[in-house]
């Protein structure tokens, strides 16, 4: 039988961007099925990731940096900032506990707001 290798000598295993920008969407998906939304809203689309590991985790899976931006699509009227808020502690928690990489940003764009007053691409005013 041949002897175990600690750890440290076994080699590394590579999280590539694509990665953890599935990981950032999902745990940016999760955080906002969480959260209370308007009744009546249309469904809102997927939130989706970019990602950039700037360093890659070391051997013991610690010390790896990585940016992300999510860009969601959210409920209105909502306390925008709050959900943002929270998809961003969601991204940074997923991101530190499955790829062993701190973020050294997470970036929330909101790119579209939906309300129960509009259906499809129709433009105006929310009082």
């Amino acid at each position: 039988m041949e002897p175990v290798l600690p750890p440290a000598d076994r080699g590394a295993t590579r999280i590539s961007d694509r990665v953890v920008a599935k990981l950032a969407a999902q745990a940016a998906r999760e955080a906002l099925r969480g959260g209370a939304s308007p009744p009546g809203l249309p469904r809102p689309g997927a939130p989706h990731a970019t990602a950039v590991v700037r360093r890659p985790p070391a051997n013991d899976g610690t010390g790896g940096l990585a940016s992300v931006e999510v860009a969601v699509e959210l409920g209105y009227p909502s306390d925008i900032g709050a959900q943002c808020g929270a998809v961003r502690r969601a991204v940074a928690a997923r991101v530190r506990e499955l790829a062993g990489m701190d973020t050294t940003e997470v970036t929330v764009a909101v790119e579209r707001l939906r309300s129960a007053h509009f259906t499809g691409d129709a433009s105006g005013r929310v009082r």
